[in-house]
């Protein structure tokens, strides 16, 4: 018959089967362990939450579980890289020195010029290295020293170009 690590009690059979002490108060006090929990879904209508043991710490390592945010959950994993389109090259025509717009067919609009960006090629590459670790934007920019609205249109931006 299974007994209580701490005062010695027989143990009910069926409570045996998980645990090793008593249902005595300064037994469970001094035995009982809480929980860790994961959330490894979660939206407005349903969270989903799992107890983490070993089986749900492979499941998160393998990738089975993925943050839609992201490219994964928990661990870095690399986005795979587009393959550039191939595009034909058409022959050029020889323009006036004095033209400066592309040739437009009637009725199109001029296409609007790429908008400068405000930030530099580092804070950009910090930024989306401490957006895959999990930090939100308002503790990025204190990182950073800018502020939080530029850290987002960073991150807004990578995700536009396909480099989240």
């Amino acid at each position: 018959m299974a007994q209580c690590v701490t005062c010695g009690a027989e143990l009910h059979p069926e409570r045996a089967k998980k645990y090793d002490y008593c249902m005595a108060k300064e037994c469970q006090e001094k035995n009982a362990r809480g929980l860790t929990m994961v959330a490894v879904g979660m939206n407005k209508a349903a969270d989903e939450l799992m107890i983490l043991d070993d089986a749900t710490r492979e499941a998160l390592a393998s990738g089975k579980y993925r943050d839609q945010r992201r490219g994964s959950f928990g661990t870095s994993a690399p986005a795979a890289p587009a393959a550039p389109a191939a595009r034909a090259e058409r022959p050029r025509r020889a323009q006036s020195p004095r033209r400066a717009e592309p040739q437009r067919r009637p009725g199109q609009r001029p296409r609007p010029a790429a908008p400068r960006r405000p930030w530099s090629r580092k804070q950009e590459k910090l930024a989306l290295l401490y957006n895959e670790q999990g930090l939100r934007p308002a503790e990025i920019a204190a990182k950073l020293g800018v502020s939080s609205y530029l850290v987002t249109q960073i991150i807004l931006a990578a995700k536009n170009r396909g480099k989240i």
